[in-house]
């Protein structure tokens, strides 16, 4: 069985570096995959299956998900993920700095399993990291690949 690696799409490589630095300092040594647009991401999930080890036989244990990317908005990569059989079921985690209501609604309403703002402060975004990982990766049971 293949190891639980997580896609961060995050465009901004401040916020990449800070959580890739608090899953290290959390003991998360999954293998994290970025990707900078919502057009990447598309690519890593959909695409034709150039990229090592991301076949969607080898599906992430969690997709950790901003909303303000270039070229194809987060909320447009999770009506993509929702709307296909092959990845309708994978855990999506909105991480992302909004304040606004209506991102929170829109994630809700298209199929986010959990909408995470992102703390300013360091600690915090730690801790909420460490549990991000600890649900995500330890405790969470995942739907089979292919369900029956």
């Amino acid at each position: 069985m293949a190891e639980k690696y997580i896609i961060l799409v995050e465009d901004n490589p401040d916020d990449e570096a800070l959580t890739l630095r608090a899953f290290r300092k959390n003991n998360i040594l999954n293998e994290v995959v970025v990707a900078r647009t919502g057009a990447e991401a598309l690519e890593l999930l959909f695409g034709d299956g150039t990229q090592p080890g991301r076949a969607l036989d080898n599906r992430p244990a969690v997709i950790l998900l901003d909303l303000n990317l270039p070229l194809v908005s987060g909320l447009e990569v999770l009506r993509r993920i929702r709307s296909d059989d092959r990845t309708r079921l994978l855990p999506v985690v909105i991480l992302t700095s909004s304040k606004e209501e209506q991102d929170l609604i829109e994630g809700y309403r298209l199929g986010a399993n959990s909408y995470v703002r992102k703390p300013v402060d360091f600690a915090e975004f730690l801790e909420a990291t460490r549990q991000l990982g600890l649900y995500w990766l330890v405790l969470n049971e995942a739907p089979p690949a292919k369900p029956v």
